[in-house]
């Protein structure tokens, strides 16, 4: 137990966990073409901070509630024929504002509002470490679980409804996945620089990879590794530890993209 009263090895693991979540999730995030929808789903999460704060419960169960509340919105929405560009713009910037306001609002109770926005992996405690892992572990057997319905239902609609699946359904579990992710990812990164985590490491995979499957699996890896390289120069060069985790993945990004066509056998 004492490996755990370091600060770093408590970073690094919630780091860890975080990536091993974001990876599958965000995998089918970047096939989907869904970056916008989980910036938006990530920017209600500060209005569920609030409301956590303001009616004394845990910062994890109110944004997850209120990230579920965005995304499902969204999804309804979509389906009546708004522009989804538009609509997640309007949302997003909404539910971030609203949520910046509600919290100038709680009286008698101190917030570090940088910490939820931009994240602070370095404070992170036993039980947020905890509620991350478990949420990683329930993420990953969301998606494990429907991998197969949720690649049809990604790659061909109609495909899936011939096969029997319900292609809605699927969303749904995406949806509820995404909340999950945004919960237990506003400690280590904030709402911010969450939909970067979801985003990036897939993206980077993306060129190495031939299958689905694989892509998953090179994402966690990257994402892994950002998470121990930032928060490693975070300590060294004194900079934010959740941007720097951002920034490393960022570089992997332009690196693998740059390297693959290079190493592609014509």
């Amino acid at each position: 137990m004492m490996i755990l009263d370091d600060f770093m090895m408590r970073a690094t693991l919630a780091g860890i966990g975080v990536a091993l979540a974001a990876a599958p999730l965000g995998s089918f995030v970047v096939w989907r073409r869904m970056a916008y929808f989980g910036d938006a789903t990530a920017h209600a999460a500060i209005l569920g901070v609030a409301l956590s704060l303001a009616l004394n419960m845990s910062i994890f169960v109110g944004a997850m509630a209120v990230a579920l509340a965005m995304a499902l919105t969204v999804t309804v929405l979509s389906r009546r024929g708004h522009a989804m560009d538009t609509m997640l713009g309007v949302l997003a910037h909404s539910a971030l504002a609203f949520g910046l306001v509600a919290v100038s609002f709680l009286s008698g109770i101190r917030i570090d509002l940088m910490a939820y926005l931009f994240g602070d992996i370095l404070a992170v405690s036993k039980g947020d470490l905890a509620v991350i892992w478990g949420g990683a572990a329930l993420v990953i057997g969301l998606i494990g679980w429907r991998w197969s319905a949720l690649l049809t239902s990604t790659l061909n609609e109609e495909l899936a409804f011939a096969s029997g699946m319900n292609p809605r359904r699927e969303q749904m579990i995406l949806t509820l996945a995404l909340a999950i992710t945004v919960a237990v990812a506003i400690k280590v990164v904030g709402v911010l620089l969450i939909a970067a985590l979801l985003i990036i490491p897939p993206a980077a995979a993306r060129p190495l990879a031939r299958t689905p499957e694989a892509m998953a699996a090179i994402a966690a890896l990257i994402g892994a590794g950002c998470a121990v390289v930032g928060l490693r120069a975070a300590y060294v060069l004194d900079t934010p530890a959740g941007p720097s985790i951002v920034c490393v993945a960022a570089l992997i990004f332009v690196l693998t993209n740059i390297a693959a066509p290079l190493t592609r056998k014509p």
